[in-house]
Parts: C-alpha cells; sequence; structure tokens
C-alpha cells in the first residue's frame, strides 16, 4: 500500500506577518482538503513570515491513482499561490 508525501517550499515575499502569512496557509490547507481530501501540516518555518514548507500526504491502493492525485494537488497549489510555489518533491513509501 504506498503513501505519497508532496513537499512544498513556499516563497510569500508580500507577507509582512505571520497574521498574513498564516492567513494564505490556511485559505491554502482549507482548499486542497475539500478538494483531494488529503492531510496537510506546515512542516517548517513556522515563525518566519515569508517563508513556508508544507507537507501533503495520501494513501491509496494505487501508485498511479496516488501519483494523480498528489500532482493534481501541486497543479491546484500553483494555481492558489502561482510563483509564490518555489519548489516541490514528490515521494512515494
Amino acid at each position: 500500500m504506498p503513501i505519497g508525501v508532496l513537499t512544498l517550499e513556499i516563497e510569500l515575499p508580500y507577507a509582512h506577518s505571520l497574521k498574513e502569512k498564516r492567513a494564505v496557509m490556511q485559505k491554502m490547507r482549507d482548499r486542497l482538503r475539500a478538494r483531494f481530501n488529503v492531510a496537510l501540516a506546515e512542516l517548517d518555518h513556522q515563525d518566519v513570515w515569508q517563508h513556508a514548507t508544507l507537507g501533503v500526504v495520501s494513501i491509496s491502493n494505487s501508485q498511479a491513482l496516488l501519483e494523480l492525485t498528489l500532482r493534481q494537488v501541486l497543479e491546484e497549489s500553483e494555481k492558489i499561490l502561482g510563483q509564490d510555489v518555489a519548489s516541490h518533491e514528490l515521494e512515494f513509501f
């Protein structure tokens, strides 16, 4: 049973406070959870205004379906944040 992990490095150059950053991250988490039924957590840089690392995890009985889902999550993240998604990493266990 494969487990997929998508790690997103996010840059928020326009955020001027933790409150602004958290508002953006909350909107994104809520939208991705509702649309894709995945688990999300901010993994690093919780106290930094303009940078975030977001982890997205899902499990499935098919690695192909899992990869498709996580790639759709990445596409949706890029729609929401645009160029603010600095990099990503996709892993399977």
